[in-house]
């Protein structure tokens, strides 16, 4: 296991090299550039600006000169704020990770409870409402439901807030936004692995036993019908992560993906770079995890 975990963390270092040099030049591929404005510069101020962030240079000399920089951990400065790239990130990334522990929290309570519900009785009308319910969140995409959610209960009953990252009230919203499709599929995955499970012959012996189903279902079933959905949380926290640029942008949330479109759109080289950068470290680790936390589940896995 160790073995496995240490060749995936080397692996790690060429797939974010391939990430940030295809960002590096898709990005100045783009029309426009960080110092456009409606009030363009002079020539000599614009070309001060370029000689000072370095970018009157050849651009195979930036991407020379900017991988040095990522592995001293030099991120760079923005080049539409005053302050650096790691200053930035620093201050907008724990929102974003909140939204998303938040999100993959909603989602692993209510989609484990409508899964292991509806597989108890396959084929009532509980399995039906809820894999029904399920399809519905999948159908739906996050910037439809969003501003429905805002429709109804900031706008029409007043309830809640329409936007903001200030209080439990204002987190609501998003958390549910973002977490009502990673629900849907947790329930739909949950309910097959564990009807698949709850057919084998140890869940029989545990019933010939004696004990009782929430026994049978909590003690045994379980541990065995949960491995599909870890399987699933790699790709599910990289779509929480991903999804969150949409609902930051949709709630109007101070997060790291509400700055990167603000970027992207902006020109802001360095600020784009680091934060795909930062995504990627983060969604490659926690696809680690999820790998590892099968394998602890799981004995017969081995890598």
């Amino acid at each position: 296991m160790l073995r496995y975990a240490l060749r995936r963390l080397v692996v790690l270092v060429p797939v974010l090299w391939a990430m940030v040099t295809l960002v590096f030049f898709l990005v100045r591929l783009a029309p426009g550039g960080p110092f456009d404005s409606e009030r363009p510069l002079s020539p000599q101020a614009l070309e001060r600006v370029q000689a000072y962030y370095k970018l009157d240079a050849p651009v195979w000399k930036q991407y020379l000169d900017y991988l040095g920089g990522v592995a001293r951990g030099n991120l760079g400065p923005s080049l539409r704020s005053s302050y650096s790239v790691s200053e930035r990130i620093a201050s907008k990334l724990p929102v974003s990770a909140e939204l998303g522990l938040y999100s993959l929290i909603f989602a692993l309570v209510f989609g484990l409870a409508a899964g292991v519900f509806a597989s108890t009785r396959p084929n009532s009308w509980r399995d039906h409402a809820a894999m029904s319910a399920a399809m519905t969140g999948i159908c739906v995409p996050n910037i439809v439901l969003g501003p429905l959610l805002v429709l109804v209960f900031a706008i029409v009953l007043g309830w809640l807030p329409s936007s903001g990252w200030e209080s439990w009230q204002s987190r609501l919203l998003p958390v549910v936004t973002l977490g009502t499709a990673y629900t849907a599929y947790i329930a739909r995955l949950a309910r097959g692995s564990m009807l698949e499970v709850l057919s084998q012959d140890f869940v029989r012996t545990a019933r010939a036993k004696g004990l009782s189903e929430s026994a049978v279902v909590v003690r045994h079933a379980m541990r065995a019908g949960l491995q599909p959905v870890v399987t699933f949380l790699g790709p599910a926290t990289a779509g929480l992560l991903s999804g969150s640029f949409v609902v930051e942008t949709v709630f109007d949330i101070p997060g790291l993906g509400t700055e990167f479109i603000a970027s992207a759109l902006n020109r802001d080289y360095t600020m784009v770079l680091g934060t795909v950068l930062v995504f990627g470290v983060l969604i490659l680790i926690l696809n680690l995890a999820a790998d590892l936390i099968q394998a602890w589940l799981d004995p017969r896995v081995r890598y």
